[in-house]
C-alpha cells in the first residue's frame, strides 16, 4: 500500500478490524518511512454481475445507480445516508447471492420498491411512480390504497 503522504510503498498494519457488518476489513497503517498513520478498507469485489434491462440490453450492476434511485426517492425524508447505504448493500447482497451472472432490471426494481416499502411509505410511492411509469392520479391512489392493507 502507498503511503499518501510520501508515497512509499513499505507500511506496517497497526490494527485490523471488522467494519460495515462484517462485509469488509478496515486496516490501521503506518509508513515505515515517514510514519504517517492512514486507515484503508479492504472488501470482497463481487464476480461480475450484469442487468438484463427491459430492452433487453445488458449492462454491469451499478449499485451507484440503486443508490441514486434510493437518494431521489428519499429526498427530503428523514432518512440517514447510513441506512440508504445499508439499504444498498444488502439489496446488492441478495443479488450477489442469487449466484447467477445475469439478473433482469425488473428484479433490482422489485428489491427497491420491497426494501423502500419497509423503510419509507412516502418513498416507497416515489420509487414506484417513476419505476411503474405512473400514467395519472389514479395509479397514485391506487398504489396507496394497496398499502394500506
Amino acid at each position: 500500500m502507498r503511503c499518501p503522504k510520501c508515497g512509499v510503498n513499505n507500511d506496517k498494519v497497526i490494527d485490523s478490524r471488522s467494519a460495515n457488518d462484517d462485509s469488509c476489513v478496515r486496516r490501521r497503517r503506518e509508513c515505515l518511512h515517514c510514519s504517517y498513520r492512514f486507515t484503508t478498507v479492504e472488501e470482497v469485489v463481487p464476480e461480475e454481475l450484469h442487468v438484463v434491462k427491459r430492452t433487453g440490453e445488458r449492462e454491469e450492476y451499478d449499485r451507484n445507480k440503486v443508490r441514486n434511485g434510493i437518494v431521489n426517492a428519499c429526498y427530503k425524508r428523514p432518512i440517514s445516508a447510513e441506512t440508504i447505504d445499508r439499504v444498498v448493500d444488502d439489496i446488492t447482497r441478495s443479488l450477489v447471492q442469487r449466484c447467477e451472472p445475469e439478473i433482469s432490471s425488473s428484479m433490482v426494481g422489485e428489491k427497491v420498491m420491497d426494501e423502500l416499502k419497509k423503510l419509507d411509505q412516502v418513498a416507497y410511492v416515489r420509487f414506484a411512480s417513476v419505476y411503474r411509469q405512473f400514467k395519472d392520479a389514479r395509479d397514485f391512489i391506487s398504489e396507496v390504497k394497496g398499502l394500506k392493507k
